[in-house]
């Protein structure tokens, strides 16, 4: 019988505790997604402007503070296949006025040539002021003197030309034939000399 009654008060407990959690348990709400009113705005992106590619075959380009290699200084670089805005071209054509941050004014030039442009369409500009330096450098004449040896300037040597030659005068002197000819003298020697050596062979016998 114990048995029987642990049985009922278990059953009883769960019952009471299914009870309970069904009249507590909070309620479910179903919530429903609000959709949009009214149209979508379409976004148009702005087409880009003119713009400068590097050539590939260059490693980078120069970007000077003006249209020329001899009168302004490099300010920056472009390297190859870099793109930049391109703004105004100088007036006679061979540089590109580009948008270059970074640097005062956020303007820079590049050598036309070196570049590849989107649009021949661009304004001429003139050029800007070329800047002007701070001072001239200047060598100190003490240093000169001690490292550059003073020259001292030369006339050419004075030219004196060699005296006139004097030509030699020849006179026809004509040779009087002697008396004797040379011949019947060589003979005359020789046919005493042969009687010469008989004498001293008859002698010697």
């Amino acid at each position: 019988m114990p048995g029987n009654f642990l049985k009922k008060l278990i059953w009883i407990v769960v019952a009471l505790g299914a009870v309970a959690l069904i009249a507590f348990a909070p309620s479910i709400s179903i919530v429903r997604a609000q959709q949009p009113t009214g149209s979508i705005p379409t976004v148009t992106g702005t087409p880009p402007g003119p713009r400068v590619t590097v050539n590939l075959d260059l490693e980078f380009v120069n970007v000077r503070s003006g249209p020329s290699s001899f009168y302004y200084p490099r300010i920056g670089i472009l390297m190859r296949g870099q793109s930049a805005p391109a703004l105004a071209r100088s007036d006679d054509g061979q540089w590109i006025q580009i948008r270059y941050a970074g640097v005062a004014g956020g303007i820079g030039w590049v050598f036309a040539a070196n570049i590849t442009l989107s649009s021949q369409s661009l304004p001429i500009v003139a050029a800007p002021p070329t800047p002007t330096f701070v001072s001239t450098p200047t060598i100190n004449p003490t240093l000169q003197a001690a490292f550059v040896p003073a020259v001292t300037a030369t006339g050419l040597a004075t030219f004196t030309p060699a005296p006139p030659l004097e030509e030699p005068s020849f006179s026809d002197v004509t040779t009087q034939p002697a008396a004797v000819p040379l011949g019947l003298v060589i003979v005359g020697f020789g046919f005493v000399g042969v009687l010469v050596a008989l004498a001293s062979l008859l002698r010697g016998r």
